[in-house]
């Protein structure tokens, strides 16, 4: 019964403490350590890493000889012949064998070494896949973050945008009390509002979406309760990208781990290559054995009763040998292996110089789009300025009835749009530059 009052108490207690345990405010770094700790897509290839390294350990291990054992008992009757002892018996006879015995490859084409090489370049491979996949994850989860940080900033300036239309239905409500202006003016106004206020929904469904999918790819299970810190964010209009793009290319090909997952997979099938052509080669190996038997017809020297114990160390023999085998004909079986090999020793090369082009497309775009952004941050930063200017003379002339209610919400709407695009310019210059910073090999982080 207490065990059962015990499990009830936890069952209700664990979703609370989950809630609780996500009220802090989560900065960038504990959202990615969090998202490689527990991500599944992550796991699932650390998993594959463990595979990698099992077949490793698995060609090693067949440098070792082989041992097997192996026990057998007959029971004839009739007239049987007693291999243990050369004589012949009427009646029924039992005859007990055991052996231990196995091989060893003292060469074979050098497969068992190239195996090995092979294993242990896959090996690496998958570690670096292991790596890449973090590295992806991580600068995911700053996308995320980051898309957070805009909608944030979105919800807050239609926020802003709403409650200066409400204060303006408040003074417009008094000038039609007052008889100084039309009530369709009041109505206008109100209608203006109920679209921001859709407007504001919309941003801020766009908002729990986005927090959504940050939890989701960190393995949370609910985003209720969650937060982000919002970290205080300078962009200088003057900075510029140090480096070219040749220059990132070069530090970001010989960092990256899809990179180096490539030319370690081309290296992997240039052994198995090998090991095709080792097929070829003629194998000569070790047989090497230990046997003994007992016979229940057995007897001593003397012609007495002759023990199991006994017989079993007496006829002990040792046996070992050596084989050659060449291989001649089999099919083309080895043809057609070093054949294909030779192919995927070029696709492996294609691959690379796949992932490097494809590498050097994402800075080249990341580059681009850097720039981009910094010139039209630049640019609504002054559109900004200039649309509060004209918004702020705008709502002057309108509390004194010089411009209609049109005319105003148009001018809202300007300052309303540019805001917005100055937050977007703002957070995908931010993106973009942490993209080459990642492919730079410096950490991610929001400053």
């Amino acid at each position: 019964m207490k065990k059962c009052i015990l499990l009830s108490a936890i069952f209700v207690l664990f979703p609370i403490v989950a809630v609780l345990s996500q009220q802090k405010a989560w900065t960038l770094d504990e959202c990615i350590n969090h998202a490689i700790e527990n991500n599944l897509k992550i796991k699932k290839q650390s998993l594959q890493t463990d595979i990698d390294k099992n077949s490793l350990v698995q060609s090693k291990m067949k440098l070792l000889p082989t041992l097997s054992a192996s026990a057998s008992e007959d029971i004839s009757w009739g007239r049987t012949l007693d291999q243990t002892i050369y004589e012949f018996f009427e009646e029924r006879t039992m005859v007990s064998r055991f052996s231990l015995g196995g091989t060893m490859d003292i060469f074979n084409g050098l497969q068992n070494y190239n195996t090995i090489k092979k294993n242990e370049y896959l090996l690496r491979a998958g570690e670096q896949d292991l790596l890449d996949t973090k590295e992806s994850i991580s600068l995911n989860v700053a996308l995320y973050y980051l898309q957070i940080l805009l909608d944030k900033e979105l919800v807050s300036v239609t926020e802003e945008q709403l409650q200066v239309t409400l204060q303006q239905i408040e003074k417009t409500r008094k000038f039609v009390d007052a008889g100084s202006v039309a009530i369709g003016d009041l109505l206008q106004i109100e209608a203006n509002a109920a679209q921001e206020e859709l407007l504001l929904i919309t941003q801020k469904n766009k908002l729990t979406l986005a927090y959504l999918d940050l939890t989701q790819l960190l393995e949370l299970l609910t985003p209720e309760g969650f937060e982000i810190v919002v970290p205080e964010i300078n962009i200088d209009v003057n900075a510029m990208i140090g480096e070219t793009v040749e220059e990132i290319f070069l530090v970001a090909s010989g960092a990256r781990p899809s990179v180096k997952s490539s030319e370690l997979s081309l290296t992997a099938s240039e052994y198995d290559l090998k090991i095709a052509r080792g097929m070829r080669s003629p194998r000569l190996y070790m047989n090497h054995f230990i046997s003994t038997s007992y016979s229940d017809k057995g007897k001593n020297a003397s012609g007495g009763n002759y023990s199991f114990i006994d017989q079993f160390k007496d006829r002990r023999n040792y046996g070992l040998g050596f084989t050659l085998s060449i291989p001649i004909l089999n099919g083309w079986q080895t043809n057609n292996r070093i054949s294909n090999s030779k192919v995927n020793v070029e696709i492996s090369k294609y691959l690379l110089d796949e992932t490097k082009k494809q590498l050097y497309k994402n800075i080249q775009q990341a580059y681009a789009d850097a720039s981009a952004a910094l010139k039209k941050f630049a640019a609504m930063q002054k559109a900004v300025t200039s649309m509060e200017e004209a918004f702020m003379y705008s709502e002057q002339k309108f509390e004194v009835g010089l411009v209609t209610p049109v005319d105003y919400n148009v001018s809202k709407n300007k300052l309303l749009e540019a805001q917005s695009n100055l937050a977007q310019a703002k957070y995908e210059y931010i993106f973009k530059t942490k993209v080459l910073d990642f492919y730079k090999g410096i950490p991610l982080n929001i400053n």
